[in-house]
């Protein structure tokens, strides 16, 4: 096969523009470099992937009342570092890119049909079905990288991206993937980098030495905000602050230099097993997106741009080393050609079925039944929290890709709650470990864990602390599902520790459970004793869709007063409770019912025990719905109950104004009018930003046994 013979003139074309310092960066490539990675059949290869990327981009802007009805951005002036880097990509590897990489995307192997088929919303856009942007990409396809599911939030990839590569690490450690040593590449815009989870992605990459590529597009602009308003350091500089980050920066315009580099930076990957960083200078030739026009706010630097376009300098540079001007220019005609006819192809496909516009929330779960020993004879009591501490054990030794960690949950302590106690000690500090103080990356993380095929169970320390972790729950783990049209949910556990326990304060007592049911594409458990504790565990861990488990410290030992029995015989290990079947932990007698004198409660967690307490003052006339799932809900056994009683009373520790309940009260109301012989009542706490430290104070804002048997009282008699 022929090589090109480079006497090096595309060093004085593609570095027009730069100043002797910047060039320092650029790295001269000795005639061993050259002859290896420069193959003329390659570099054709890659200017054919450039013209087909801009006459894509030019087509768009020539029929803009038609591809603008959806926003997109391309990758104009991009096009050299995202096809060096989408070479390097092979089946086994991982990709996270961003929202103009659509050269890396043809790279990859990607049409242009398919590409156009997402920009217009199509039925058969193979990444989502019409449901998310252009070039928000989500691949499982035999033969090529594996791209989970890409959000629009900028750098909000960086921490599942990570997860992925920690992923990996982690199945090699166990050697559960064979002899493959997949690379991770996360594709990030500079402006990004300024953001606090990418120094938390940067953190863990280099903490857990982890194998993944950051590839930083800098073009100079963030929307709008040119970099000097946005940034003090670019992304090469800011990453010295990592140790271990290994790193370089390179003219993204010059693609030999790109193409050497992305080799040097996937080979450091492949055999050290350790993070990377390519900063890679870009110019801005399109639009930020089709909605955010470059004429808008550009002035003075465009036409400084479209001097660098990489098209024109690959263009010149494969002119100036031999190749015909007439090969190139039918290699342009016939690109234009064929993304012209794709994209007639495009405009005449099927529009998705508005049928299936609620398909996908979920992943299909087979645990639907009740299954093994819930009390084996002759069992043991145990608290709470020892009931989830043996759950978690149980699943360690059974599923060699679960792997556990959070805030304090590795080493002697496990947790501050010792929830996790002695897990460490038992499976090693891969499989169960400490954190940084990063809610996000403790949930974010999970996102790409379960795209790798390893299976985490992870630990937000309090629920007054989930604040810092909620972009990734609700951009990233809970729409992956749904966006992905079902290929990549996330199979992930999250612990929480929850509610009031007595003088907790105003950042250990609080609650969030409406806060989490506002996010649809997760579940939510709130189980109020042992046995319900282990079983949840369970079928939440083998659930394929995200689930947070919910755990009420002041249930963790009953040492609150009237929660004894959330101490229960200790089921065998082969117990599990699906989600979304509420219990009937208390009947009202047939007495009360057939005088009219009965209620229902519905409640969950310490709740159940606030009206265990009221039901010694109302004999026979309390039946206690613990509802153990939040999401799904069994509405079902719910209105079933509600029916027979006519009355019914929901019970949270939430405050009351705007929550779940007042929610569960109104569709409670609407499907059960007509058999209802009162309004149904509702009680929870006061509508205070915080739970405050005295425990007078906490007392008088929160629901308790007392107040519970006055409102019941009330409600009886009304």
């Amino acid at each position: 096969m022929q090589l090109l013979s480079l006497p090096y003139p595309f060093l004085t074309i593609f570095a027009l523009n730069y100043t002797e310092s910047q060039k320092e960066n650029f790295m001269v490539l000795d005639a061993a470099t050259s002859a290896s990675i420069l193959n003329k059949t390659d570099l054709i290869k890659a200017f054919t992937i450039m013209v087909t990327a801009r006459a894509m981009a030019n087509l768009y802007e020539e029929n803009k009342t038609i591809c603008a009805k959806y926003v997109h951005a391309t990758s104009r002036g991009h096009e050299a570092i995202q096809i060096a880097a989408g070479l390097q990509l092979t089946a086994d590897d991982y990709a996270s890119p961003y929202y103009r990489d659509d050269s890396m995307l043809l790279a990859m192997g990607i049409t242009p049909y398919e590409l156009m088929l997402q920009l217009l919303a199509k039925r058969d856009d193979p990444f989502s079905g019409g449901r998310t942007y252009y070039s928000h990409p989500s691949l499982k396809r035999e033969g090529f990288p594996t791209i989970p599911h890409q959000s629009s939030a900028t750098g909000m990839q960086a921490i599942p991206a990570t997860g992925m590569a920690h992923g990996i690490k982690y199945l090699e450690s166990q050697d559960l993937v064979g002899d493959k040593r997949s690379v991770v590449l996360c594709s990030l815009g500079d402006g990004s980098v300024t953001e606090g989870e990418i120094a938390e992605a940067f953190q863990m990459a280099v903490l857990k030495n982890l194998p993944i590529i950051f590839l930083v597009q800098d073009n100079g602009w963030s929307i709008s905000a040119h970099k000097e308003e946005f940034r003090k350091a670019d992304a090469y500089q800011y990453a010295a602050g990592f140790p271990g980050l290994e790193r370089r920066t390179i003219d993204g315009t010059n693609y030999v230099q790109c193409l050497e580099v992305m080799q040097e930076a996937f080979s450091i990957c492949r055999t050290q097993r350790s993070p990377v960083l390519v900063h890679a200078k870009c110019p801005l030739i399109g639009h930020h997106t089709s909605g955010v026009r470059r004429e808008w706010y550009r002035q003075d630097d465009l036409e400084q741009a479209i001097s660098e376009d990489p098209v024109e300098k690959m263009y010149h540079f494969l002119l100036s080393n031999g190749t015909n001007q007439l090969e190139l220019d039918a290699i342009i005609e016939k690109a234009e050609y064929d993304v012209f006819s794709q994209y007639e192809q495009a405009l005449a496909a099927d529009n998705p079925d508005p049928t299936t516009a609620l398909d996908h929330e979920f992943a299909p779960t087979y645990v639907g039944t009740e299954k093994g020993t819930r009390t084996p004879t002759g069992g043991t009591k145990v608290v709470m929290v020892d009931a989830a501490l043996h759950a978690v054990e149980e699943i360690l030794q059974d599923y060699p890709n679960a792997l556990f960690y959070g805030q304090d949950v590795g080493g002697k302590l496990g947790g501050v709650f010792r929830e996790a106690a002695m897990l460490a000690v038992r499976f090693g500090d891969e499989r169960v470990f400490n954190t940084p103080i990063q809610e996000a990356y403790i949930i974010g993380s999970t996102v790409g864990m379960s795209a790798v095929g390893a299976k985490p169970i992870v630990e937000v320390q309090f629920a007054d602390y989930i604040w810092p972790g909620m972009n990734q729950l609700a951009v990233e783990m809970a729409k992956s599902c749904y966006l992905t049209n079902g290929k990549f949910p996330v199979g992930a556990l999250v612990r929480i520790p929850i509610g009031a326990y007595g003088g907790g304060g105003p950042y250990h007592s609080g609650s969030i459970e409406s806060t989490l049911l506002n996010i649809r594409g997760i579940k939510v458990c709130y189980p109020s004793n042992a046995a319900d504790m282990k079983g949840l565990m369970k079928a939440a861990f083998l659930d394929p869709n995200p689930v947070i488990m919910l755990e009420h410290k002041g249930l963790y030992w009953s040492k609150v007063q009237g929660t004894d029995d959330a101490k229960t015989i200790e089921p065998e290990r082969d117990y599990i409770l699906p989600l979304g079947k509420a219990n009937i932990v208390q009947y009202a007698s047939q007495d009360a019912l057939d005088e009219g004198n009965s209620c229902v409660v519905i409640t969950y967690g310490m709740g159940v025990y606030w009206a265990k307490a009221a039901s010694d003052k109302f004999k026979g006339s309390i039946e206690i719905v613990d509802l153990r799932t939040l999401n799904p809900l069994d509405e079902k056994l719910i209105m079933e109950r509600v029916k027979i009683h006519g009355k019914a009373i929901v019970v949270t520790e939430e405050p009351l104004l705007n929550s779940f309940a007042e929610s569960l009260a109104c569709r409670i109301t609407q499907q059960c009018f007509r058999n209802l012989d009162a309004p149904v009542a509702t009680l929870g706490a006061a509508p205070t930003p915080a739970i405050p430290l005295n425990q007078g104070l906490e007392a008088q804002i929160l629901p308790s046994a007392a107040k519970f048997t006055a409102a019941v009282e009330q409600f009886l008699n009304s």
